[in-house]
């Protein structure tokens, strides 16, 4: 008679505050760097357009509403998901969070590059580029906020 296996019982924990700080830290360094380098490669350094601000602040208001979702659906005034579907949400959040960390970061980094400079169009990346690291960075808090609500209480938490 053989006996099955159970199923595993590991944690899932939040991503750490130091993880995307750390990232954030590398992003800022990147996109320092791409400044000069990029313009040595192309002869020219990128002009940033508004997409990413968009496309950063639209991704944070769908996690913002997959939150709101989530909330309800974990304090009962909704059918609970399957664990399975808690797990991906979960996963989505963490991805979105380390990844919107290291954006967020190469944008800063790049608008802090073209800070004091008198280049043409010197302003508009500045702006254009803080702009996008901002919503990068309400992206992020919105993944994390998702994060933490995907944590579902077990009965050891009670006591």
């Amino acid at each position: 008679m053989t006996e099955e296996p159970d199923e595993p019982q590991g944690r899932l924990r939040p991503v750490s505050p130091a993880a995307l700080v750390g990232l954030a830290l590398v992003g800022v360094l990147l996109g320092w760097l791409a400044h000069p380098l990029l313009q040595r490669w192309l002869g020219v350094a990128p002009i940033v357009t508004w997409l990413p601000a968009l496309l950063f602040g639209f991704v944070a208001a769908i996690l913002l509403v997959a939150v709101r979702g989530t909330r309800r659906a974990q304090d009962g005034s909704r059918p609970r998901p399957d664990p399975q579907h808690m797990v991906n949400r979960f996963v989505l959040a963490r991805s979105t969070a380390l990844v919107g960390s290291l954006v967020s970061g190469g944008y800063a980094g790049y608008a802090l590059s073209w800070l004091g400079l008198e280049a043409e169009l010197a302003s508009q990346r500045v702006v254009r580029s803080g702009v996008a690291a901002l919503t990068a960075v309400a992206m992020v808090v919105a993944a994390v906020l998702l994060e933490r609500a995907c944590r579902v209480r077990s009965e050891d938490d009670d006591l």
